[in-house]
């Protein structure tokens, strides 16, 4: 796993990049990003479908403004920052939405040869999309994206202890409805 700083300084390398060459160096950005960023957006969106379009809206300011991420104290907090202030977008221009329930919605990859992996990520996932969406946000930046309370405060414009404790309420939660599932697979 990328640790952050490591990721803000490749990110801040790529708007440089950007800033210098134009757009064709977005290709490297996106390579980088876009996979880690479609699941940021996801846990806000609901939807595979927005979560990538907030995502390529987030970049394409990138590629206008590059100057944006380069200015940043730290470059992947403010990405994150973008794409969730794009999700946000998205959900207010769409006049209704619905949760959907299939899993290519819920994960942005899956293992197809492993029905057990599979079977544990859409436990995981439609455990993750019952939660909050402010706690669903800090469970994604913490464990996935592996940011710290301060961090994840930047992002979601929220204190750090804000941050964990929204963290710790979701654990639980999700502890126990993982635990619940679990049970019912062994009651079949």
């Amino acid at each position: 796993m990328t640790k952050p700083d490591s990721l803000s300084n490749q990110v801040r390398e790529y708007a440089e990049c950007i800033s210098a060459s134009g757009g064709a160096a977005l290709a490297g950005l996106y390579d980088l990003t876009a996979q880690r960023l479609v699941r940021f957006s996801v846990t806000i969106t609901r939807n595979q479908h927005d979560a990538e379009d907030a995502v390529h809206a987030a970049l394409i300011r990138v590629v206008s403004n590059p100057q944006l991420l380069l200015r940043a104290e730290s470059a992947w907090p403010y990405l994150l920052s973008m794409v969730r202030n794009e999700s946000l977008v998205v959900l207010r221009k769409k006049k209704r939405w619905s949760l959907v329930s299939t899993l290519t919605d819920l994960l942005t990859s899956r293992s197809v040869d492993e029905l057990e992996r599979e079977e544990t990520y859409r436990s995981v996932w439609l455990a993750l999309r019952t939660l909050p969406t402010e706690q669903s946000e800090v469970v994604v930046l913490k464990i996935w994206e592996n940011l710290t309370f301060a961090q994840i405060g930047l992002v979601l414009d929220c204190s750090a202890s804000t941050a964990a404790s929204r963290y710790r309420y979701a654990l639980i939660k999700l502890s126990g409805m993982l635990q619940d599932c679990g049970e019912e697979a062994f009651c079949d």
